[in-house]
């Protein structure tokens, strides 16, 4: 079995988010930069332990035939853009993300800093977001983020593709959402309001019994269960990020590790769209969408052995005519 990523680890205290699109011409670098990574987290790792840090990348779709020959992830797919009634999700653009996480900033700041180098002029930074832990897993709206997260071997199943793609086979997906929060707007609700928004009590962290909790909570909304009535699990590793000063931009960077796209797709067509329609994410009314990306996530061993890269495409003669000796074109014979 090919050695995944290191994905699944304990809650750190520090995150950094960077997704990147490769410049034309960069593909060889890129190809580079990848199959060192996994040595470069584990050079920076050595030096503290005991800070869990690991660096994990995907590759999107509109770059994965850029950089790779063969077959490809069959359920690789760009981020589909939402538009509900009254709030959307939209598309940005995403050829590869860096999500390093340890307990350390320095340790994220470094492996962020040395693979940002090695790329250099082959890509294009468009989002770098540093994520911290806020008290005891806390968002910044107050709520503690991640609970229903699964754990043990239910997470592995939940993020990790299987034989129905086995050349991917170790491999997960991975989406990303940016979001920034108006404040001033949730703190100026009661904490029941705020608790009904969630679905979920805000001091002690209690979930909302079903008859009691609304239809339109955030906790309601993004159950996704199958045809027997089993919930589908994603990984969250989300992380609060933010500005000091009152200017700046304050939110959560969404993350969420699966074994295919479609639940987490399914997740955010519920918030936006509604389920049903119309009967949207209450919370979207105080946070709001400001970028969004789909990568796959290889295992080590692809990273550091990768397939060939895309040959150029070889240019094609126009097609000729069956020129013969006698200067006839085989249509017939003359005698």
């Amino acid at each position: 079995m090919p050695t995944p990523q290191t994905i699944l680890t304990r809650k750190t205290g520090a995150a950094a988010f960077l997704v990147f699109t490769v410049n034309d011409g960069g593909e060889a670098a890129v190809r580079d930069a990848l199959a060192e990574l996994p040595g470069l987290s584990t050079a920076v790792g050595s030096r503290a332990p005991e800070s869990a840090l690991t660096a994990i990348v995907g590759i999107g779709s509109q770059a994965w035939d850029r950089l790779f020959a063969g077959p490809r992830p069959k359920s690789l797919r760009p981020f589909t853009a939402l538009a509900g009634s009254v709030h959307s999700a939209p598309a940005t653009p995403g050829d590869l993300l860096l999500h390093v996480k340890a307990d350390r900033m320095d340790l994220c700041f470094e492996v962020g800093q040395r693979w940002t180098e090695r790329l250099g002029d082959a890509v294009t930074t468009v989002e770098e977001v540093h994520g911290f832990r806020y008290f005891d897993m806390r968002d910044l709206i107050g709520f503690v983020d991640g609970t229903e997260n699964p754990v043990g071997q239910e997470a592995i199943d939940a993020i990790t593709v299987g034989d129905e793609d086995p050349d991917f086979a170790g491999g997960s997906y991975v989406v990303t959402q940016r979001y920034v929060t108006d404040f001033e707007s949730w703190n100026g609700l009661p904490v029941p309001e705020q608790e009904n928004a969630i679905g979920r009590t805000k001091l002690e962290n209690i979930e909302m019994d079903d008859d009691v909790k609304p239809a339109n909570s955030h906790i309601a909304l993004n159950v996704v269960t199958d045809d027997e009535g089993n919930e589908i699990d994603v990984v969250r590793d989300n992380m609060p990020y933010g500005d000091i000063s009152g200017s700046g931009e304050k939110g959560t960077f969404y993350i969420a590790y699966s074994s295919a796209p479609d639940v987490s797709e399914e997740m955010l067509r519920r918030m936006f769209i509604g389920e049903p329609e119309g009967n949207y994410d209450r919370l979207l009314d105080f946070t709001t969408a400001v970028s969004g990306a789909q990568f796959f996530v290889p295992t080590r061993d692809f990273l550091e052995e990768q397939p060939p890269a895309p040959g150029p495409v070889p240019e094609t003669a126009p097609e000729q005519p069956d020129a013969r000796s006698d200067g006839s074109l085989g249509i017939g014979s003359l005698r």
